[in-house]
Order: structure tokens, then C-alpha cells, then sequence
């Protein structure tokens, strides 16, 4: 009977055997390259809520700030446990923010595909995953940095999360003016993580980074001027006119380039005389493009390249940490 049931089997039903098994294997595969692209599309979206190129811009200023601490190079140990918890901090932030802003983020043109605003991830984990990253980030700096350090990356992300986001960002327009100075924050973090405590040279490089923002970020509100404006928020771009901000940029980058300049005057036995030439190159050339901005709007010019403006204030700042840290190794 069993021999005359194999032989009864056609080409025909071993065909269709195998073609029905590579169904399921094909099936199966697939099942789980969607579940590995879901999976990846969730973890994508989570790190887009911590705001990554924010996160960068924080650690650019975070590592030069030790180098100069030191007067050399810190231990590597501690410059790696200092970025990891400044990125989870800095994370924390980012999240928190995303949070509170989602209502804005949905008519905002530049934000409406944030996670939150979407519906990709729901306010509830959002929330959840930002206490996550805050407690972890307060007690990575308690256990492996210093209390100094874990007591300003507690203020930083207050004057962040509370300060700007929830108290000043849709109240007033010089918002971004106090509430940047959670940006300035990771100067002191990293300054007292190396030494337990804080100097002038510190404070210098704390002013640079808070004269720095306002002409950093209002070219930005510039271009967006008009998503701000539907969304309530009442950036200085767009409640005055393109040339009073100019000019307030242009005020702001002057006081920029001098605090650059104290820090060498706090900071000189650990720097060359390159520092403070570098420094004062950069800030020329970055006052010029406020400068360049301003003509063009008093000119009434449509096209006043805020942009252009926008991009070069991350060049400057992103080059003159760069000279912090490079003149400490100089052998003159």
C-alpha cells in the first residue's frame, strides 16, 4: 500500500511541493526583513526625537572646553564618559522638547514630520523614554564624572526644558536669548568635569556661545517666519522687521568676538598668541556676514541671505573650538 501511494505521486505533485516550500521560506523571509525595517524605522524615529545635529553642536564645544581645562589633553576616560552622558542629557532634552512642542511641530513646515507629529511614536512613550534619558543621564554623571557636573546638566536641561520650552518660546521674543543658555551650559559641564570647578576662562567661553545664539538661530527663524508665526511663536524675526534684527545680530556678534578674545586674556598661560588671531579672523569674517545681511535688508531686498548667515555661524563656532583646542598643543 505505501509503495503503491509513492508511486501514485506525479512530477506534477513533487513540483508543487517544492514550489509551496519555497513559498513559505520566501514568506517567512519576508515576515522578517518587514520586521527588521519596522524595528529599524521605530529606532530611527526615537533617535530623531533626541535631535542628533543638536547634539552634535553640543559636543563640539563640550570636548575643547576640557582640553583647555587641563591645559593638554584630559584623560580619555573621563572625556568619554562626559560625551556619553552629555549626549544622553542633551538626548533627554531634545525629547522633552519634541513633547512639549508637538501641537506647534504639526503646523510648522520644518517640524511637521518629527516623530510626534506624525503619530509615529505616541506622546505617552515619548514622555516615558525622556525621564528615561534624564534620570540615566543625572546618575551617569553622579557615578563615573562628579556632582558638579551632575548639578549643571541638571540646570541646563531646566533652563531648556522649562525655561525655553515651556516658559519663554511662546511668550516672548527674545526667547531664544535666555533660553540659549542651556546651549552654553556643556562648556561648564565639561570645564568641571576635568577640574571640579570653574574659572573665568570658562565663563569666557560660556558668554562666546550666549552671544553667539541669537545671530545664530533668528537667521533660521527668518526663513521660517512664517511657520512660527501660524504656530504662535513669537520669534524676534517675526514680530520686527528683518533690519532691526540684523542689527541686534550684528550687536550680539560684536560681544561675541570680545568674550572669544577674554578667553585668552583669562586663559593665556595655557594658549598662543595664535588663539586670539584666530579668533578675531573668524569673527571678522562672521560679522561681515551679518553685515552683508543687513545691507541687503535695509536695501529692502527680498533675498537677504539668512541662510548663508545661518551656515556660517555653525562654521565659526564649530572652527573657533576647534582653535581652543588645537593652540593648548602648539609648541610656541
Amino acid at each position: 500500500m505505501h509503495n503503491s501511494q509513492s508511486a501514485s505521486a506525479t512530477p506534477a505533485d513533487l513540483g508543487s511541493a517544492v514550489a509551496a516550500s519555497s513559498a513559505q521560506v520566501e514568506n517567512s523571509a519576508n515576515e522578517q526583513v518587514s520586521t527588521f525595517a519596522r524595528v529599524r524605522e521605530t529606532v530611527g524615529a526615537y533617535v530623531a526625537l533626541t535631535k542628533p545635529r543638536v547634539i552634535e553642536l553640543l559636543l563640539v564645544t563640550t570636548f575643547p572646553s576640557m582640553i583647555l581645562a587641563q591645559g593638554g589633553m584630559p584623560d580619555l576616560w573621563l572625556v568619554l564618559m562626559t560625551m556619553i552622558g552629555g549626549t544622553l542629557a542633551a538626548g533627554a532634552s531634545g525629547v522633552m522638547n519634541c513633547y512639549v512642542d508637538r501641537d506647534i511641530d504639526k503646523v510648522m513646515n520644518r517640524t511637521k514630520r518629527r516623530p510626534l507629529a506624525t503619530g509615529q511614536i505616541s506622546p505617552r512613550n515619548a514622555l516615558i523614554f525622556g525621564w528615561v534619558l534624564t534620570v540615566v543621564s543625572l546618575a551617569w554623571f553622579l557615578v563615573f564624572i562628579n556632582w558638579q557636573s551632575a548639578v549643571l546638566t541638571a540646570g541646563a536641561m531646566a533652563i531648556y526644558i522649562v525655561g525655553y520650552t515651556i516658559i519663554l518660546k511662546r511668550r516672548t521674543a527674545q526667547n531664544i536669548v535666555w533660553g540659549g543658555l542651556a546651549g552654553c551650559m556643556p562648556v561648564f559641564i565639561g570645564w568641571s568635569a576635568v577640574t571640579g570647578d570653574l574659572s573665568w576662562g570658562a565663563v569666557m567661553l560660556f558668554l562666546v556661545i550666549f552671544f553667539w545664539t541669537p545671530p545664530h538661530y533668528w537667521p533660521l527663524s527668518m526663513k521660517f517666519k512664517r511657520d512660527y508665526a501660524n504656530a504662535g511663536v513669537p520669534m524676534l524675526p517675526v514680530v520686527a522687521a528683518d533690519k532691526r534684527v540684523a542689527v541686534e545680530m550684528i550687536l550680539y556678534t560684536l560681544a561675541m568676538i570680545a568674550a572669544s578674545l577674554g578667553v585668552y586674556v583669562f586663559e593665556h598661560e595655557k594658549m598662543t598668541i595664535v588663539y586670539p588671531i584666530v579668533a578675531l579672523v573668524l569673527g571678522a569674517w562672521f560679522l561681515f556676514s551679518c553685515v552683508q545681511m543687513y545691507r541687503k535688508a535695509a536695501a529692502g531686498e527680498k533675498k537677504i541671505g539668512e541662510m548663508k548667515v545661518f551656515h556660517a555661524s555653525i562654521t565659526y563656532l564649530t572652527l573657533l573650538f576647534i582653535a581652543v583646542a588645537v593652540d593648548v598643543f602648539l609648541p610656541f
